[in-house]
């Protein structure tokens, strides 16, 4: 959201579950795009088909690394694929953002 509340334009994220908590990442952390706006104000509307909330973005790092990246893992990883490899590694990891509904 912009500091008027109005919306930016919608980026698709993957977004995933670990610990009954909703977390997303990037594949390395910057103060630019998506994840830059979600650090500087971590206000933001999640969609998924059938579904927006209002959330509040929170910086977690490292922290549940292992259980996010398993989710990663089961969520987005295919057999002799590896476009989840690039989510699982410590660059990724520092970048991780919990999605609380506001």
């Amino acid at each position: 959201m912009r500091d008027d509340g109005s919306l930016r334009r919608w980026v698709p994220i993957w977004v995933v579950t670990a610990d009954t908590e909703v977390y997303v990442r990037t594949w390395h952390r910057r103060d630019s795009g998506w994840y830059g706006q979600a650090i500087r104000s971590p206000r933001a509307r999640v969609r998924v088909p059938g579904f927006e909330a209002a959330v509040i973005v929170e910086d977690v790092g490292m922290e549940s690394r292992a259980s996010v990246d398993a989710a990663y893992h089961s969520k987005y990883g295919r057999p002799g694929g590896g476009g989840v490899s690039g989510m699982v590694t410590d660059d990724a990891a520092r970048s991780t953002l919990r999605l609380i509904p506001a």
